[in-house]
C-alpha cells in the first residue's frame, strides 16, 4: 500500500471511527500526465460505510469526508471520488 493511501486511510479511520468499512482506490495512475497529477496530487475515489450518515442527503456526508481531508486539497489530492452511504444494518438480529 502507498504511503499515501495509508496516511488517508488512517486520516479518515480518525474521522469516522464507527466505520463498518473504508476503502481507498487510488486512480492516480489513470491520471497520469494530467494538469493536477503533474504537481504530485493524486486522484483518489473513498468508499465509506457509516452510521453516521443515516439519514443525512448526499451532500451533507460528502461534506463530512471533505472535512476530513480539507487541509491535503488541492496539495495532496486533487480529485477525491466519495462513496458514502449508512452501514447496512443486520436485520437477522432482534
Amino acid at each position: 500500500m502507498k504511503p499515501e493511501v495509508a496516511e488517508l486511510r488512517r486520516r479518515l479511520a480518525d474521522a469516522f471511527p464507527e466505520a463498518a468499512e473504508i476503502a481507498i482506490d487510488d486512480d492516480s495512475a489513470a491520471h497520469a500526465g494530467h494538469a493536477g497529477a503533474a504537481g504530485g496530487a493524486g486522484h483518489f475515489k473513498v468508499r465509506i460505510l457509516s452510521p453516521r450518515f443515516a439519514g443525512m442527503p448526499t451532500l451533507a456526508r460528502h461534506r463530512l469526508v471533505y472535512d476530513a481531508v480539507a487541509d491535503w486539497m488541492p496539495h495532496r489530492i486533487h480529485a477525491l471520488s466519495i462513496d458514502a452511504r449508512p452501514a447496512p444494518t443486520d436485520s437477522s438480529k432482534g
